[in-house]
């Protein structure tokens, strides 16, 4: 044998969903297609037995007339892809449905045969409304799928008619079957994902009932034949597949029709019906069996959801039983200690560990310690910080074999510290009985056309490494959980702070009452002490001679403002900042007593809110009290006169500004006393300026410093 006659090789199955089956050029030979502008109505091609079941002279006529009906009128509303029935037209074989097309500048007509008796529309409603309610009554999904079995039989009256449901990695499964008693069974099969190719697929969403009313029958092309291939992909008498009408033999099937089920957009599965011998089912029927399959995928999707939605309570309630017990106080590694139990329980699992800072905490049927702890790491590089769900793991990580029987299934969480949780899931074996081997090579030769399996016997596969699938509200509660968890712990470390916070203020407040102790002590001692320097000045000054008793009664003035700052200053209130306009408002007051009634009626105040440091308000009260002492004595010549006293704030600055309306700058002593040297050390010690400007009249005395302490 040559190498030529030997070489076979194992065919690529994806061929089957590259096939253009929308674009067939050519017709199932029970019906007719006509092919016109969508504006002119003109018919340009056709398909099928046309002259003999139609008219002679179809090509080129209007399609109005050879449908004998108002076919602008009937497609006037109807969009670009959408479908709109028509009138009867009666055929040299009987009636003919008519189904209009639009697509795109082409007008398609359909035309089926039709039944000669239908069902009145009165009847067929009937009839839905009383399968509709026994779908209502089914107790589960699976009981639904039965009843809906029966009754697509009942209307087509096919053989077998299968619920087939797609699975998540497109093979299908038959969950519910009605046959006739001599038909083979195929429930509970599965078939592989390339029995319905992808393409195939998106056609029965957008066409929901397909029919075969004869497997052996010679398709009949468009004519005349055309470059530009026609989209025929809403065409029910569209050819079918030649790889498929092969597949429909090698199971002994006559004839087929399918019926989608659709649920929210998405093709869930099929009914998939078989006859031994040709079948026709009629339009009308089929939109029936569509309608009811639209109520199927209802009474499927509100199942579901009934479903999800109790799942979601219990988990939501496992959360909030959690979350308090997950915020405790305590090393999270002992908080998961506690709470293990729970959460292995949450998500259904067998088993329940954690990395926590190195260490491992674990509930339940787990891998051990080492593999448990490359897991975590495995999902940390897997997920990030998202959490991360399989049912097979050995698929994703090899290694991973080593300990199906406690982690075939893994759910984890990576927390953002580095701490890892992990749920398990042992393996569960599957018995999956196939229709046919799925797993043997298709092989042909090399110029052969690829031919679809031909074997549909009961084939038994042991399927390993797969857990029970984590549903999609677990992994939505994980995502929860770890939100929750993040917070707790957040929250936990927040009190830990408050905590540490309030010890500090509580050791901050021993401090300043032990301060204000001291500081109490200190202003009774300093008090004391100048009240027995200013009574020893006093003393003094009725022994001395003229001139120096006036020298000793003005020091004892000075240390009497001295004494009057500092009681003013260091009361029980006062802390490290003080409002310099209100204490100084308050030195005031206490100056008028000393320097007589009369004096304090002419004292006009103007003092702004200003904020300065304790120490600085100190000597700048000294330098007010010093300020006014001048304006007493000097500015009307020992007579009383008025006195302003302002207070401004320019930005970091402030103005201190003392005036009179006196006898001006002739009449002031300056830079030559005691009182005046003082006050030159001071403003020297508050970085500012001391001005004497003219009032006009009288004298306008200016101190100028820094809010704060200049930094040097």
């Amino acid at each position: 044998m040559t190498p030529a006659q030997s070489t076979v090789t194992a065919a690529d199955l994806s061929v089957c969903d590259r096939e253009p089956i929308h674009i067939p050029g050519a017709v199932q030979p029970h019906g007719l297609l006509l092919v016109a502008d969508a504006t002119t109505l003109v018919v340009r091609a056709g398909a099928g037995e046309l002259e003999s079941m139609l008219a002679p002279d179809w090509l080129g006529r209007s399609l109005a007339d050879l449908l004998d009906q108002d076919v602008a009128a009937l497609v006037a509303g109807v969009p670009a892809g959408g479908s709109v029935s028509g009138e009867p037209r009666w055929g040299s074989t009987g009636p003919l449905a008519v189904t209009l097309h639009r697509a795109g500048d082409t007008l398609l007509a359909e035309l089926e045969p039709a039944a000669e008796a239908p069902m009145t529309a009165a009847q067929l409603l009937a009839w839905l409304d009383q399968t509709g309610n026994a779908f209502e009554r089914a107790a589960s999904l699976e009981a639904v799928c039965e009843r809906a079995a029966v009754a697509i039989r009942t209307l087509t009256g096919f053989d077998r008619v299968m619920v087939y449901r797609f699975l998540d990695d497109d093979a299908g499964r038959v969950i519910a079957e009605a046959r006739a008693p001599e038909t083979g069974s195929f429930l509970h099969h599965h078939f592989p994902a390339s029995d319905i190719p992808r393409q195939a697929r998106a056609l029965y969403v957008r066409n929901r009932t397909r029919a075969i009313p004869m497997v052996d029958y010679q398709p009949l092309p468009l004519r005349p034949a055309s470059n530009e291939p026609l989209d025929m992909s809403d065409v029910a008498i569209r050819s079918v597949s030649p790889i498929h009408l092969q597949y429909l033999r090698n199971m002994g099937v006559q004839a087929s029709a399918s019926i989608s089920i659709v649920k929210d957009g998405l093709l869930w599965g099929l009914f998939a019906c078989h006859h031994d011998t040709p079948r026709f089912v009629p339009p009308d029927l089929r939109a029936a069996a569509a309608t009811l399959a639209s109520g199927v995928a209802r009474q499927i999707r509100a199942r579901e959801d009934a479903e999800s939605y109790r799942e979601r309570l219990r988990l939501h309630a496992g959360e909030a039983a959690l979350a308090p017990r997950l915020g405790r106080d305590g090393g999270f590694a002992a908080v998961l200690e506690q709470a293990k139990g729970d959460l292995r329980a949450l998500f259904g699992a067998s088993g329940f560990a954690a990395v926590v800072d190195g260490r491992l905490v674990s509930d339940g049927i787990c891998p051990p310690s080492r593999t448990a702890t490359e897991l975590a790491r495995f999902a940390r590089l897997r997920a990030g910080t998202e959490p991360f769900a399989t049912h097979e793991l050995s698929a994703a990580l090899p290694f991973a074999q080593s300990c199906q029987a406690e982690a075939s299934g893994l759910l984890a969480i990576p927390l953002d510290d580095g701490a890892t949780l992990m749920w398990f899931r042992p393996e569960q074996v599957e018995e999956v009985e196939w229709a046919g081997n799925p797993h043997k090579a298709v092989e042909v030769a090399p110029g052969e056309q690829l031919t679809p399996r031909t074997s549909f016997q009961s084939w038994m596969e042991l399927v390993r490494g797969r857990s029970r699938r984590w549903t999609l509200e677990e992994v939505e509660a994980a995502h929860r959980l770890r939100r929750t968890i993040h917070e707790a712990r957040q929250a936990q470390q927040l009190r830990v702070v408050n905590a540490e916070l309030g010890r500090t203020l509580a050791d901050r407040e021993t401090l300043i009452a032990q301060k204000d102790v001291l500081m109490k002590e200190a202003n009774h001692r300093v008090q004391n002490s100048l009240q027995l320097v200013s009574a020893f000045l006093a003393l003094q000054a009725r022994n001395a001679v003229e001139g120096v008793a006036k020298h000793l009664n003005e020091a004892q003035a000075r240390l009497a403002a001295v004494a009057l700052v500092h009681r003013r200053l260091y009361r029980d209130d006062q802390v490290e900042s003080i409002d310099l306009g209100r204490y100084l408002e308050e030195l005031v007051a206490d100056l008028k007593t000393s320097i007589g009634a009369e004096w304090g009626a002419l004292i006009r105040l103007d003092l702004a809110p200003v904020l300065v440091p304790t120490d600085r308000a100190v000597n700048i009260g000294l330098v007010l009290t010093e300020l006014v002492i001048n304006a007493t004595k000097y500015a009307y010549d020992g007579a009383t006169g008025p006195l302003s006293i302002a207070l401004e704030q320019h930005r970091t600055r402030f103005r201190l500004i003392v005036a009179d309306e006196g006898r001006g700058k002739g009449g002031a002593v300056q830079g030559t006393g005691f009182g005046s040297r003082m006050m030159d050390a001071i403003v020297t010690r508050l970085d500012g300026e001391l001005a004497y400007l003219d009032n006009q009249p009288g004298l306008r005395a200016i101190l100028t410093a820094p809010i704060g302490e200049v930094v040097r």
